[in-house]
């Protein structure tokens, strides 16, 4: 079998093979090796504020029920009824007390347990005196500052061991507000005609950037001309187990808590207050990060927080080699005022949104990327080399993918892998 990954430290050198991005054989290997054993985010705890709320998920290729059941504990359950298998909950969200299966009507408790069969007498008195008829419950849901996240291996670890370095970038969106964030309506949905990956690699890649936004560059250059002299600097970290961001100091206003031309002087003191609020509750060198500076974070495997314009969660699931469904989640301060609520919403969807300038241009790119790869019997190999020259990686380098690569090459096939790292 050809190596997938080679690296080559001497040389500046780190090639991937395209035909991880057209393997069904690959994906398949993903899906046992990758989303059956990694930690995949669901969602935020704001999504189900009451007792009884529940949304339907679909999670690292499982139909799930996402719900916070009578007495306030959140729970993962898994949407098939232990009777035929049918889907327990048609409906993407609501309120309940109980689920009711459609094919046989056998009812449950909004914790899984079973409390109602039609024709009960056709069954002995002790049937399901062990639980087992049940719906059954993702034995691993753990939270990280209201990020929720499944794990189907029994035996993984923790999830804050597993999230390890990334923690402090999630903090960083976290702290925003000491109300907490919460997530801002319905999730925006849609599908890309490409490989999984390519969004992990294009969701840290600044690169791109100018060229592929340049005409959201040049708008907002019209509106603020100290836009013209932006640089994005900053920097590209590998941040361990497959996670990475990129930090740089934000070219364009952030509602929290940066001002930008481009909006009316009066918000300037709104602003003000809330940065001053920032360095207040944690210090000046910290609140001048938390309002300045842009972060584009990923969490191995698919879940991405964009910390830029706007917060925005996004995760994404391959249903073939070239086409995957992607959820993208705008998230806000709870506390934030009615404006400033306007402001972020405008700019999330602005940029970030499937109708904004970012979303269709960087689909377009993966979607060109995907085709190109028809070709990858004779032109065999992706250059993620940038910045390997750089005892620094900055944020418009390619070492932050690479930290992606790594850890997808370490859990996949280690042994039919040529590693050349040399010194």
């Amino acid at each position: 079998m050809k190596s997938y990954i080679i690296e080559n430290v001497k040389k500046s050198e780190f090639s991937v093979h395209r035909s991880v991005f057209t393997s069904h054989d690959v994906l398949q290997e993903e899906r046992e090796k990758i989303f059956s054993e990694c930690w995949i985010y669901i969602g935020h705890e704001s999504e189900l504020p009451k007792n009884g709320d529940f949304k339907r998920k679909k999670v690292g290729g499982r139909n799930l029920i996402f719900t916070r059941d009578n007495e306030g504990v959140i729970r993962a359950l898994y949407n098939s009824c232990p009777h035929r298998g049918a889907l327990v909950c048609r409906e993407n969200e609501g309120n309940t007390k109980v689920f009711r299966c459609f094919y046989h009507a056998w009812t449950f408790k909004n914790d899984g347990e079973l409390v109602g069969m039609p024709g009960k007498d056709g069954f002995p008195d002790t049937f399901n005196c062990d639980g087992s008829k049940n719906m059954t419950e993702v034995s691993r849901l753990e939270s990280y500052r209201g990020f929720m996240f499944v794990n189907y291996d029994s035996e993984a670890v923790s999830l804050e061991e597993y999230l390890g370095n990334a923690k402090e970038y999630i903090d960083l969106v976290a702290d925003q507000s000491d109300a907490g964030l919460e997530v801002l309506g319905d999730p925006q949905q849609y599908s890309v005609r490409a490989n999984w990956k390519l969004i992990s690699e294009n969701s840290v890649d600044l690169y791109h950037g100018m060229p592929t936004h340049k005409t959201y560059f040049d708008i907002k250059a019209a509106q603020d001309p100290t836009m013209r002299k932006a640089v994005l600097e900053g920097k590209g970290i590998d941040l361990g187990n497959g996670h990475a961001v990129i930090e740089y100091i934000a070219p364009w206003g952030r509602p929290v808590a940066e001002w930008t031309p481009a909006w009316e002087e009066e918000d300037k003191k709104e602003i003000q207050e809330l940065k001053d609020k920032l360095i207040e509750l944690h210090g000046e060198e910290r609140g001048e990060r938390i309002a300045k500076y842009n972060r584009n974070i990923l969490i191995f495997p698919n879940l991405v927080i964009n910390d830029i314009m706007a917060i925005t969660a996004r995760t994404f699931y391959p249903t073939e080699p070239g086409y995957m469904e992607v959820t993208g989640y705008s998230l806000a301060p709870k506390d934030e005022s009615e404006k400033f609520r306007l402001r972020r919403n405008d700019n999330f969807l602005e940029f970030l949104g499937p109708g904004g300038f970012a979303t269709p241009d960087d689909n377009e790119a993966l979607e060109l990327c995907q085709e190109g790869y028809l070709n990858n019997l004779e032109v065999e190999w992706n250059d993620i080399s940038k910045g390997m020259n750089r005892d620094q990686a900055q944020a418009t380098d390619e070492e932050q993918m690479r930290s992606f690569w790594r850890r997808w090459n370490e859990i996949m096939t280690k042994e039919n892998v040529k590693e050349e790292v040399l010194s």
